[in-house]
């Protein structure tokens, strides 16, 4: 079965989160990347240009934890050359394997297919708060049953507000959104497979400002014990 997740059948539109701080003004003949706020981000750099996208560390941790993992190869995965799990940077020289224009761009699976069985799978993390309202949207890719996530994952072009409440959303494009929709556009086979290969080259995890404080552990109240009774 393939792993085309999100994409089997469906139809919609929308999206949410605030926007990223203005851009800091570039000198002439430059534009300048905008300024990112304090958060953990993911640069995407691709055969078409540059995606940064911001992790949503404090709503969805675990689909962020298992995404960056597999960025820095910190997390084993299937190897379909060996069918051996190799703790390697898992986002290199992948192609985009699925585009639908105004729909989504999907990566993440190093067989090229959508089918690829990555060896495990994480528990999906939906946040109701959490819509997709606008382009953008960063979601985890599953069979059609819930908690098959794992490797595989696609950006929104549009937003797509069928997708609510069924895929993890984990993060938000904040610079190179046209470059999510120059992809989402080059010509496609039957399968919307780009004729031409459309490469992620590498994805590098980036913290800006320090991270989030844990919240300070719940001191539980000690019961006293029970004073002995007197025989």
């Amino acid at each position: 079965m393939k792993r085309l997740s999100v994409l089997l059948l469906i139809a919609g539109g929308a999206f949410a989160q605030a926007p990223p701080a203005a851009p800091a003004k570039a000198p002439t003949g430059t534009t300048a990347a905008p300024a990112l706020e304090p958060g953990l981000y993911a640069i995407m750099n691709t055969s078409m240009g540059t995606i940064t996208a911001q992790l949503f560390e404090k709503e969805t941790p675990g689909t962020v934890k298992n995404f960056v993992a597999l960025a820095n190869g910190t997390k084993a995965w299937k190897d379909p050359k060996t069918n051996a799990m190799a703790a390697k940077p898992l986002f290199r020289n992948l192609t985009f394997h699925r585009v639908i224009p105004k729909f989504m761009i999907q990566t993440g699976d190093p067989t090229g297919t959508g089918g690829h069985d990555c060896g495990f799978t994480i528990k999906d993390e939906i946040v109701p708060a959490l819509k997709f309202d606008r382009p953008g949207r960063l979601g985890l890719a599953r069979l059609p049953s819930p908690n098959t996530g794992a490797c595989q994952f696609f950006i929104t072009d549009a937003a797509y507000p069928s997708l609510d409440n069924q895929y993890t959303l984990f993060g938000q494009v904040v610079d190179g959104q046209d470059v999510v929709g120059k992809i989402a556009a080059v010509p496609r086979d039957g399968n919307d497979k780009p004729r031409t290969p459309v490469m992620l080259v590498s994805v590098t995890i980036k913290r800006v400002g320090p991270p989030p404080t844990a919240a300070p552990a719940v001191k539980k109240a000690v019961t006293p014990a029970p004073a002995p009774k007197k025989q």
